[in-house]
């Protein structure tokens, strides 16, 4: 007697998104070159034509691949090898990354936001000298080439100092390493660094000011634009 049999249910296979496939070539030619932590990729460009992208897509898989921890991209140096973990290790990491991400992005905009208009009304001459000198800082690593990360960190560690919330100083300290996942994943967009800057401006501007509603909706402005990241599209 034939019995019953209900075929399983099948899900549609996804596609590896172009990064990920860009991220398993260069794990590849980096386990066949054998290549160890402190040794230097190929050149951006040598490297983009091997794999027959452009240097923007390429720029996009060593972000990730930085964010990641497996390589430290350092200017006028290239990319240095950290370590050499399996493809199928950071692969997993990359999903996971991925999906945190938005999360990190809400995060930000809870606390962030409200922490700039409480700086707005809060802020003293000495905060704005941080301020200040953090923006100069930024300016100064974009001018020689650099993304500017040390400067966006030491600007958000200057805004939060100035709001005086130590309660919200604490949350912003718990989840600062999350945030500098966002920090490189969208510094390492085209064009970014100047945009963000020019954002971060706005909102001293507005906290110089003591306008509250001014500089919360600079930060979110601030917020939205660096949540744009390849990496979610």
């Amino acid at each position: 007697m034939a019995q019953d049999f209900t075929p399983q249910q099948l899900t549609r296979v996804s596609k590896p998104r172009l990064y990920e496939q860009l991220v398993e070539q260069i794990l590849g030619y980096i386990q066949s070159a054998r290549l160890g932590p402190g040794d230097l990729l190929p050149a951006e460009r040598d490297l983009a034509e091997r794999l027959g992208v452009s240097r923007a897509t390429l720029a996009q898989a060593l972000v990730a691949l930085e964010v990641l921890g497996v390589i430290d991209v350092q200017h006028g140096t290239g990319a240095v090898l950290v370590y050499r973990p399996s493809i199928a290790t950071v692969i997993r990491e990359l999903r996971a990354h991925r999906s945190r991400l938005p999360d990190i992005v809400e995060a930000r905009s809870t606390l962030e936001v409200k922490l700039a208009g409480l700086a707005a009304v809060r802020r003293t001459e000495e905060d704005m000298l941080a301020i200040d000198a953090s923006l100069d800082a930024m300016a100064a690593e974009i001018a020689g080439g650099d993304k500017g990360a040390h400067g966006d960190e030491l600007f958000h560690q200057a805004v939060t100092r100035a709001a005086h919330s130590s309660v919200l100083a604490q949350l912003m300290t718990f989840i600062a390493e999350m945030i500098l996942e966002t920090r490189l994943e969208s510094l390492g967009q085209p064009g970014r660094p100047e945009q963000s800057l020019a954002s971060h401006r706005a909102i001293a501007d507005a906290i110089r000011g003591q306008d509250a509603q001014a500089a919360q909706d600079a930060m979110q402005s601030h917020i939205d634009l660096v949540s744009d990241v390849a990496l979610l599209k």
